[in-house]
């Protein structure tokens, strides 16, 4: 593996989690000094630890991503301990209620725009003016396969995803001139801890969906994010991409009775594939 952002200072946000871990470890063995943002101190803890092990710099930092001040006070001290920041990786997410619409509660709609849109909005605006200076920078916004085709009832983490994918396009528009990249990744299914714990019914409705039939890895999430952050990728702005698997396809068949029985049965859990 080369080391394609050698000098560079990456924040990635949510990084005690699945997902976020990955892609700490990929920046790093890119040559990134890390910048580790997250909900809880215990959950990047020993993550930091492994990445100085191996001669990274980390500084960690606790925040709100929906809380402007706890970001503005992360992104400073950030700044004091390892530099400007470089690349931003808006990773943090929350469901916060899975229910039908109608019973969302307001508290819980609120929490779910504040974490998984406001709070990318507020990371952007604190890291811009340095990216401005230095005409350059990468922004990474992890959205979801739910931005495009909905989740069911989860209206408020589909609702957020989607605006998420507003936010990026906006950003392009007005700072592309000026040396800074703006992507969105939409995963699917991934084989987080989260989804590991998934009911069997449900993870094997997922598969007979999704034409790879197995779940993405946080590494493939990962490697994707590197190469948005790299100077190859600068002409890549406001862009959408879908790692998913296919499942964002049509999965009907209207031409196999033998694929429709596969799929049914491996719905029904007779087979399950990881």
């Amino acid at each position: 593996m080369g080391a394609r952002l050698q000098g560079k200072v990456a924040l990635v946000t949510g990084a005690g989690g699945g997902i976020g871990r990955s892609i700490a470890q990929r920046l790093a063995a890119e040559g990134a000094a890390l910048v580790l943002l997250d909900l809880h101190d215990d959950a990047m803890g020993e993550l930091a630890e492994a990445l100085r092990r191996g001669g990274t710099p980390v500084s960690t930092h606790c925040a709100d991503v929906a809380d402007a001040q706890q970001v503005r006070a992360a992104v400073e001290a950030a700044r004091a301990a390892l530099g400007p920041v470089d690349c931003l990786v808006n990773n943090a997410g929350l469901t916060a209620v899975i229910a039908p619409l109608e019973r969302m509660g307001d508290e819980d709609w609120a929490r779910e725009l504040a974490v998984n849109l406001t709070g990318p909005f507020h990371l952007i605006r604190a890291v811009l003016p340095d990216m401005v200076a230095r005409r350059w920078g990468r922004i990474v916004n992890i959205s979801s396969a739910a931005a495009r085709g909905g989740l069911f009832r989860q209206a408020g983490y589909s609702a957020s995803k989607s605006g998420l994918l507003g936010l990026t396009r906006n950003v392009t528009l007005e700072y592309a001139a000026q040396g800074i990249t703006c992507n969105a990744i939409l995963p699917g299914l991934i084989a987080t801890p989260t989804v590991e714990k998934l009911p069997p019914p449900v993870f094997d409705y997922a598969m007979s969906t999704t034409p790879a039939r197995r779940p993405g890895r946080t590494e493939e999430v990962a490697a994707l994010v590197a190469f948005l952050c790299s100077d190859e990728a600068a002409y890549l702005n406001g862009a959408e991409i879908d790692i998913d698997g296919g499942s964002r396809l049509c999965p009907a068949v209207l031409g196999s009775t033998r694929e429709v029985a596969e799929r049914l049965a491996l719905a029904q859990g007779q087979h399950r594939t990881a």
